[in-house]
């Protein structure tokens, strides 16, 4: 069994009656020429593995890093955060600037992008999370 590899980007992904469509695009020198070849119709099995910004496969664990570095950035935009760290007397001014510095020093960062790597801080402003939506419950 001989397998195709190429390198592809993700273009769209939308659903019809029989499942789902996902739309690739190849540099025109990376397609295999057998799959230009093959009709319309013929089935593949399929196995792609997401590359980083070095070309280096991406795990599962850096995909939810990509996330925590979102919603940290969300939530110190966010000024009911703000009064959740005032009222705690954890900053003296409610702003995003003073948000994002008591996060880093919370969570033993420099910056936020070192959520995509480092667990302990995840699992930190996870527990944050959960503190600041039961605190946001009650107020």
């Amino acid at each position: 069994m001989k397998t195709l590899q190429f390198e592809a980007v993700k273009v769209a992904l939308k659903q019809d009656k029989t499942g789902y469509v996902l739309t690739l695009s190849m540099h025109p020198d990376d397609i295999p020429e057998e799959l230009l070849r093959d009709f319309v119709g013929a089935r593949y099995q399929v196995v792609m593995v997401r590359l980083d910004g070095n070309d280096q496969p991406m795990t599962t664990n850096e995909y939810a890093g990509d996330k925590l570095v979102r919603a940290a950035c969300i939530l110190c935009r966010n000024p009911k955060f703000w009064s959740y760290l005032f009222e705690d007397a954890q900053i003296m001014e409610e702003n995003e600037s003073s948000a994002t510095d008591w996060l880093r020093t919370y969570l033993n960062i420099t910056t936020r992008a070192e959520l995509k790597t480092n667990q302990h801080a995840r699992d930190m402003l996870s527990k944050l999370f959960k503190e600041f939506d039961a605190w946001s419950q009650k107020n």
